[in-house]
């Protein structure tokens, strides 16, 4: 890359190498900003006789270009990608999609001398049109050998990130205690609802009852049967394990107990299992309070039909301190 003063008339196709401002400090042109005929009559009208301009060199991409291709081969789903300012690109969600990412192949590619990718955290919530992720190149342009480097990285390995469409979700909630499931109803469907409308859904089937293992295992079944995409459980007990009322009601289902115990605070006494490929969600204490929790972590991959899985579970730890 050549960085040199030319005559403003000699300007056009080049690469403005700083920021143009007027007197009045109004920006005129951004570094970066590949200089048009318009743009060239424009600085002349404003004075200017020389600019500072750079040149590609044999063997480099434009920083445009190369976030454009790099942006298009990290991301796949319910995503696209747009040029910004400034040798970005970003990820723009297409729809409201969770967000998976590879954290290990994102810091991979990070670690290059030339681009840079900032995502959404993994496992987030985005709604269409929000910016789930970005690519910054190094200023001007970048080597055509290191930009092939990385797209055969992420060829081979990619993609970092998915946005995985939550469509529709069907939400079935059981209110459970020990004395009259109604007064679990009664002292968490506010919360319920105020916790699932942050993800643009509310609950479709309900039941209640009170929490022996018969008759969760009785009203779970018929919950379902409606094939519901999440099934969550709002007790008012705590369980001291998996083998506790909520757990043994699952296993009697023939659920699978995927995890019990979440690095997250609050929420820690998480327990998640699969019915086939339905997740049932107990979390006790997380429906007393709006207030974010373990449940506002696992609920988009859930939402978006996304098998969460134990050891995924466990990664929660590393910013799981949520108060």
């Amino acid at each position: 890359m050549r960085v040199q003063t030319v005559d403003v008339r000699e300007a056009h196709g080049r690469v403005l190498c700083c920021t143009i401002f007027r007197p009045g400090g109004k920006k005129l042109l951004s570094k970066g900003h590949v200089l048009s005929e318009e743009d060239v009559q424009l600085l002349e009208t404003e004075g200017l006789r020389t600019v500072w301009v750079t040149e590609l060199d044999e063997g480099e991409v434009a920083e445009d270009q190369a976030v454009l291709q790099v942006g298009a081969a990290m991301g796949c789903g319910s995503a696209e990608v747009r040029l910004a300012a400034g040798g970005r690109a970003n990820l723009i969600a297409a729809e409201d999609v969770c967000v998976l990412v590879d954290d290990d192949l994102l810091r991979q590619i990070n670690c290059t001398s030339s681009v840079v990718i900032a995502t959404a955290p993994n496992f987030g919530y985005a709604r269409a049109g929000d910016r789930i992720a970005t690519v910054k190149s190094a200023p001007f342009a970048v080597s055509q050998k290191e930009l092939e480097v990385i797209l055969g990285i992420l060829a081979e390995r990619g993609p970092i990130l998915q946005a995985r469409p939550v469509r529709n979700p069907v939400i079935g909630v059981l209110y459970s205690d020990h004395y009259d499931g109604e007064r679990a109803r009664m002292l968490f469907e506010s919360v319920v609802r105020q916790r699932l409308a942050r993800f643009q859904t509310a609950p479709r089937y309900t039941l209640a009852c009170t929490e022996t293992e018969a008759e969760v295992s009785k009203a779970l079944g018929h919950l379902l049967r409606m094939e519901p995409t999440v099934l969550l459980v709002a007790s008012t007990t705590a369980p001291a394990g998996p083998e506790d009322v909520i757990g043994r009601a699952m296993v009697r289902l023939g659920a699978q107990i995927e995890r019990f115990l979440a690095p997250v605070e609050p929420g820690n006494l998480l327990l998640l299992g699969y019915k086939d490929s339905i997740p049932i969600v107990s979390a006790p204490g997380c429906y007393r309070s709006a207030r974010p929790n373990v449940v506002d972590l696992v609920l988009p991959p859930l939402l978006a039909r996304y098998r969460l899985s134990g050891w995924e579970i466990a990664s929660l730890g590393h910013g799981g301190l949520l108060a």
